[in-house]
């Protein structure tokens, strides 16, 4: 689906953006598997500036806004901040059947872009 955006000739996508989208989507599924009672749906739209997702599960506990990286290990704690730090607009909003949907824009940019 992104491709339709993303994939044309000189559009290829940066490697490295490719791994920050498998990151926060990782990190969104993972939580909402871990503390959200499940993944209730998952969906992708790609944008010019980039891939919008957004990550459905069945828990209205909104996660506490961290922005840095735990000073200990305590095994966890890591998914937000890097959430946070490669995506932008992130929202967090309630499901009218219950749940919560977090979304999220990950840049993409063209190989050959700065």
């Amino acid at each position: 689906m992104a491709r339709t955006v993303w994939g044309g000739p000189g559009r290829e996508v940066r490697e490295e953006d490719v791994v920050d989208l498998l990151l926060v989507v990782s990190e969104l599924v993972t939580n909402a598997i871990r503390h959200g009672g499940g993944l209730a749906g998952f969906e992708a739209l790609p944008t010019e500036e980039g891939l919008r997702i957004a990550v459905h599960d069945h828990s209205a506990v909104v996660p506490r806004a961290v922005y840095a990286f735990p000073a200990t290990h305590p095994g966890g704690g890591y998914g937000w901040p890097l959430v946070a730090r490669l995506a932008r607009d992130i929202a967090v909003e309630a499901r009218p059947q219950g749940g919560k949907t977090i979304s999220a824009l990950v840049p993409l940019r063209a190989a050959g872009a700065p």
